[in-house]
């Protein structure tokens, strides 16, 4: 019987799990499908607090994982394939085999959407991205493209303006689902490039091992060209890795948990942290401090009971 289990290895599971040990809980990390998180495919960070001359992102996920372990916490690879929440102790089942934990802290995070391209996957985090915030400032005086046709589009697109010397936006209709709003601001940046009736059928140039450029094809016409690209950022939204808890866990439409204020979720005794509840900052160091929070109130959980 574990006193508190965690799902999810990036920032918000590693601090979850650091305060968990540190206040002797002796925690289980599930490692998860995506182990470290969404830093394990970012390359520099330079807007984590501590870190003046920025540090990689698989090295600050690794550093806290090792800081995790000093103090008691156990790692375990593999990911939650079902849960039963129905009753406590919770019972989550690894692969063939069944735990149990007398609280629960979901750090499963959302994975980017991917285009599925044939080189996307290779040049993470050498020119691909998902996540303007984290690597627009690396695209300074430099060509940007940004995919999608959403308010995360626009927002990003207009975001990177402040880097980039021109930002193409690409989408394959030429209506889009972002709000008036946030459409019209991006319609009037002079920065912004508009590509409609688009598609991109890859990305160049893995042998030099960085975007050099893309491969585009207009779905109306058939044409196809190349264009000149730094940066290829991806915003047609994240998947919540919430699979195993739907039905059980309140979720919204998209699938991201409801908070019930502070790390709470509608189940006594689990608790969230990270993007898998978080769909509008999405940071290392927010997700750091959403695994904070929901570790203390677990703790607390636990100590009221004992009392």
């Amino acid at each position: 019987m574990h006193q508190v289990v965690i799902i999810g290895s990036g920032c918000a599971g590693n601090t979850a799990a650091i305060y968990a040990a540190r206040a002797s809980l002796s925690p289980l990390v599930i490692s998860g499908h995506e182990p470290g998180g969404q830093l394990s495919l970012t390359t520099e960070v330079e807007n984590f607090p501590g870190f003046p001359e920025g540090i990689q992102g698989p090295q600050l996920v690794e550093n806290m994982k090792q800081q995790a372990i000093r103090f008691g916490a156990e790692y375990r690879d593999g990911k939650v394939e079902e849960a039963d929440l129905s009753k406590r102790p919770f019972r989550l089942r690894i692969e063939d085999e069944w735990i149990e934990t007398r609280t629960l802290i979901i750090a499963s995070g959302a994975s980017a959407r991917w285009l599925g391209l044939p080189n996307e996957q290779k040049l993470i985090g050498h020119g691909v991205s998902s996540c303007a915030t984290c690597d627009g400032f690396f695209y300074k005086e430099k060509k940007i493209m940004v995919i999608g046709g959403g308010d995360s589009a626009m927002e990003e697109a207009t975001f990177l303006t402040k880097f980039g010397s021109e930002v193409s936006i690409v989408h394959r209709r030429d209506e889009f689902r972002a709000s008036k709003i946030m459409l019209d601001r991006a319609k009037a940046n002079p920065k912004i490039k508009w590509l409609t009736h688009t598609v991109v059928e890859d990305i160049l140039d893995v042998e030099k091992g960085y975007v050099t450029g893309v491969k585009l094809k207009n779905v109306k016409s058939g044409e196809t060209w190349e264009q000149d690209v730094d940066g290829f950022f991806l915003a047609i939204g994240h998947i919540p890795n919430t699979k195993p808890f739907a039905g059980q866990i309140e979720l919204d439409d998209e699938g991201y948990i409801i908070s019930k204020g502070g790390a709470r979720t509608n189940i006594h005794g689990v608790f969230h942290a990270g993007d898998v509840q978080d769909r509008v900052y999405r940071q290392a160091i927010t997700a750091s401090g959403a695994g904070c929070m929901a570790a203390i109130e677990a703790e607390r959980l636990l100590e009221g009971e004992e009392h």
